[in-house]
């Protein structure tokens, strides 16, 4: 028997309904912009998860103003996972004067809140650092892993010999951060998630995105398929309470259920995008959801040709975009903003050193 074996799946075929997407050439996400009032602070912890900073650059609050409608100097630092610069960064914000708290901490789903979540060969330490200080009473909110099958890879008789193969996941909700992670058991999918040996919690760079909305349904966000070229991995579906994957991570009561849609880039299985509407009463802390705040509040995507997209997203109902011009890092790029509270910073970059993996695969590991 092989120790490896390897399914090919193609996104196309697996994932995703035949779609007419513009060609935008957009990337999986690239950067979530992060504010924090401590960056010494910042800096200790993400070291922790493998981030360190690759650039830093200041602005003047006349210059803050112009690119993100916020009155303060602000220093902005881009931090890399490994050699992970394809996807999955950290972009670190320090408002001179911050415009308010964030979303902060609150319960799951709570409207406004992000996540972003990271692949890790070690979950149950996470799970049990974060559970450890909560019982110190810190603000963090850490669910237990739980075990699932998330692509019905265990089809025929499963024993001791011929193991179960599975994913392990759990959230954690804080003040600081909103986390989810996953270990795989007996596969891999080679460019999703890559582990940084030099991470001490054994993390890779984030690998997808969850944005808690507003609303009644998923029609504010078609606009990422119909301008940006995502691809929908299916029309919007309900979850609720009797999935036991989103029943642990969402902290689910009984009855519970939400609206789910999930979008891809055509040009990186990593980088994905997950949309969620509650379908019963949250918190609403969306007012806290825009540049200037702490925390997630802010994130970006790059492609060759932002001009058309940016012509593309001027005609879109409910968008609005900023004039073309350069960031910090002197990239061309424009902001867009959304009807659900979203606040994208399109980047126009034509390539990056590490290149994304285009098609989705399963190697069979047995472990």
């Amino acid at each position: 028997m092989h120790k490896y074996l390897i399914l090919f799946l193609f996104i196309g075929t697996m994932q995703c309904p035949a779609q007419n997407l513009p060609q935008t050439g957009i990337s999986g996400l690239y950067e979530v912009v992060q504010a924090v009032d401590d960056v010494a602070y910042a800096f200790q912890y993400w070291k922790q998860y493998g981030f360190t900073v690759v650039d830093s650059v200041r602005l003047t609050a006349a210059q803050a103003q112009a690119l993100y409608g916020v009155p303060s100097a602000l220093i902005s630092y881009r931090l890399q996972n490994g050699n992970i610069d394809s996807h999955g960064l950290l972009r670190l914000w320090k408002w001179e004067k911050a415009t308010g708290p964030g979303v902060g901490y609150t319960e799951p789903e709570t409207i406004g809140s992000r996540m972003a979540v990271m692949k890790t060969a070690d979950i149950m330490r996470i799970y049990d650092v974060y559970a450890f200080l909560r019982e110190r009473k810190q603000p963090w909110l850490p669910t237990l892993p739980i075990t699932d099958d998330l692509f019905g890879l265990n089809s025929g008789e499963k024993n001791f010999i011929n193991r179960p193969v599975l994913v392990r996941e759990n959230a954690v909700y804080g003040a600081y951060f909103n986390h989810v992670f996953f270990q795989r058991y007996g596969y891999e999918i080679p460019g999703y998630g890559t582990i940084n040996p030099d991470a001490p919690l054994r993390t890779s760079e984030f690998t997808h995105h969850d944005f808690i909305l507003p609303g009644k349904d998923l029609q504010a966000v078609q606009y990422v398929s119909e301008v940006l070229g995502f691809q929908s991995e299916g029309a919007p579906a309900v979850n609720g309470d009797w999935q036991k994957g989103p029943q642990r991570v969402f902290m689910m009561r009984d009855g519970y259920t939400h609206l789910y849609q999930g979008f891809v880039s055509p040009n990186n299985i990593c980088g994905k995008l997950k949309f969620f509407v509650p379908l019963a009463p949250k918190p609403d802390r969306s007012a806290f959801q825009q540049p200037g705040q702490l925390g997630i509040t802010l994130h970006s995507l790059y492609a060759p040709d932002i001009a058309t997209i940016r012509s593309a997203a001027e005609r879109y109902p409910g968008l609005s975009v900023s004039a073309i011009t350069e960031n910090e890092w002197q990239e061309k790029s424009f902001l867009l903003k959304d009807s659900a509270g979203i606040t994208w910073q399109i980047i126009q970059k034509s390539g990056t050193r590490h290149l994304p993996e285009k098609k989705l695969q399963f190697v069979f590991t047995q472990n």
